[in-house]
């Protein structure tokens, strides 16, 4: 790895993603996973502080990236959860089939290389009766915002880890099989629409 994903990426994508932007939908969104949690793309561990611990029987930790993971230390060692991190990548879970009930994702799915394959694992390890909770930028609606993602992503994904403006996630989630009984979408406030525009619900 160089300078830049070794050290200067990983604390650029931690500081974009513990905005006050982005706060009220880990803390609106997290709670709500209950049971064997799986969390994709557990990066530097912001959404531990929101997870109700009544609730949650266990917490998988999904992270591929390492220079992420290290900042996410300290955050581990305040949560009393039981956890398990998981060095790999989205498309390849190393759980066993129907063994998780809520898988959990925020702002992630933006930057996993091969989504319908994620999708299709998220599918593979939940249990019956499972749901995937997701909150996601992506796509705007809009045709002159649109414009924008699509000229601004060559440059924006090469600084921003692979992040994708131009994904639409709840089409990519019903292409991949599930139902979508809770969607919420709009621009978050006070901030760029070309980066702003949020999915948030379950999906199973």
């Amino acid at each position: 790895m160089g300078l830049y994903t070794e050290h200067i990426e990983p604390r650029l994508v931690n500081l974009a993603c513990s905005s006050r932007v982005i706060a009220p939908y880990r803390s609106k969104l997290v709670p709500r996973a209950s049971g064997e949690v799986l969390e994709i793309g557990f990066g530097s561990g912001l959404n531990l502080p929101h997870y109700d611990a009544a609730r949650v029987s266990r917490l998988h930790l999904l992270e591929p990236n390492a220079p992420i993971r290290r900042l996410a230390e300290s955050r581990l060692r305040q949560s009393a959860l039981p956890n398990a991190i998981l060095d790999a990548g989205a498309e390849a879970v190393p759980l066993p089939d129907d063994s998780i009930d809520t898988v959990l994702v925020t702002f992630t799915y933006c930057t996993v290389p091969d989504l319908a394959g994620a999708l299709r694992e998220a599918r593979r390890v939940l249990k019956p009766g499972g749901r995937l909770l997701f909150a996601e930028h992506g796509l705007a609606p809009d045709a002159g915002v649109a414009r924008w993602q699509h000229r601004i992503q060559p440059v924006w994904g090469r600084l921003a880890g692979g992040c994708h403006l131009t994904r639409d996630i709840p089409s990519a989630l019903r292409a991949a099989g599930f139902d979508l009984p809770e969607l919420e979408q709009g621009y978050a406030e006070r901030a760029p629409r070309f980066a702003g525009y949020i999915s948030t619900g379950a999906a199973a």
